[in-house]
């Protein structure tokens, strides 16, 4: 059962990187993350620094809040959203991004060794 449990956690993850890569695939996505980085921001700060209309904010920042990498909460009157962003998520994308990057440094170490010790041979 240790087996099925982690395959289902492999396979969790796996659909909530894609959720962040889809996320972050959109440029005016990754400019919105770019100025929640500097701070909490509300809704309509965003579109209009960014240059874009409402609803199409509001589109983009659904889809962020659905990939988990932006949380809201409202302001005191209860009337705007604040937008920030939630570590967690990116805290799992640089994990996999570590483990690609370990991965691909064994293999070249691998490929750089097996050409030192082919090179004599020919």
């Amino acid at each position: 059962m240790v087996h099925a449990a982690n395959a289902q956690q492999g396979r969790t993850q796996a659909v909530s990187l894609d959720a962040t890569f889809a996320a972050l695939a959109d440029g005016t996505r990754r400019a919105v993350i770019d100025l929640l980085r500097k701070g909490p921001r509300r809704a309509s700060d965003l579109a209009d620094t960014l240059g874009a209309s409402k609803p199409a904010m509001s589109r983009h920042l659904r889809v962020l809040r659905d990939s988990g990498l932006v949380e809201t909460s409202s302001n005191d009157d209860g009337r705007e959203r604040i937008y920030t962003l939630m570590p967690a998520q990116f805290a799992q994308l640089r994990a996999w991004v570590e483990d690609v990057e370990a991965f691909w440094t064994v293999q070249l170490a691998s490929f750089k060794d097996h050409v030192e010790r082919t090179r004599g041979k020919r």
